[in-house]
């Protein structure tokens, strides 16, 4: 299997961790900002990624979006499995990783790209990730009144997941579901921003559990 992804991308970051729970071989290709529009249109007729190709007989030949791949993975290989045996837990867990998806992924991208942008430019201060970040900010409309909505985001899905979180290894259920592969993913960014790593010890502690059981690397800050 190949995906295609950026490297830095936290919605891809969840495409690996599911394909490393599965513990299926994979391959990365790295596509440049800008320039993967190129390629992705005719394949997808989309301008995200990432994007799954199974190069696999008898299997469809492209996938695109992190969900749809998680599901996909699920009907390749059922074992491990990231769906709950409750069917009620299962229907919560994929409410939760559409809510993850839709709302909290994008309040992190923002709040995550403000700070790569200010004090965390030191991070990567060549002019390519500079250019990448100006890109970015300027096509998701990323300035401080937006920023600000995005922290509020954040505060609120930081009650609801220390809820579960705190009291629990899994947002639902007794086992890894896709709720947990999403938010340890579209959280990570926020592991280099040092106001989160101090605020919220429990979520990096959860998020560092969910990626070795994903046998996946730590994302930067972890």
């Amino acid at each position: 299997m190949l995906l295609l992804q950026f490297s830095t991308s936290h919605y891809c970051r969840k495409a690996r961790l599911g394909l490393g729970y599965k513990q299926i071989n994979y391959k990365c290709e790295n596509l440049t900002p800008g320039l993967h529009i190129l390629r992705l249109r005719a394949m997808t007729g989309l301008k995200t990624l990432p994007v799954l190709l199974p190069q696999i007989e008898g299997q469809r030949s492209v996938i695109p979006d992190s969900t749809e791949i998680l599901k996909f993975l699920e009907n390749y290989q059922t074992e491990p499995s990231f769906l709950l045996p409750d069917y009620e837990q299962q229907t919560q867990a994929w409410m939760l990783e559409d809510w993850l998806d839709e709302s909290v992924g994008t309040a992190t991208r923002f709040v995550y790209y403000q700070f790569r942008a200010g004090e965390g430019k030191e991070i990567d201060p060549s002019v390519l990730s500079q250019i990448v970040i100006s890109v970015v900010r300027q096509q998701y409309g990323i300035n401080q009144a937006s920023v600000g909505l995005a922290k509020n985001r954040l505060a609120t899905a930081f009650s609801e997941l220390s809820i579960r979180w705190e009291k629990n290894n899994y947002l639902v259920g007794n086992r890894l579901s896709v709720a947990d592969i999403a938010a340890a993913a579209l959280l990570s960014p926020l592991a280099l921003i040092p106001e989160y790593r101090q605020g919220y010890p429990w979520l990096f502690e959860r998020l560092v559990q969910v990626h070795e059981l994903c046998h996946e690397p730590l994302p930067p800050g972890l």
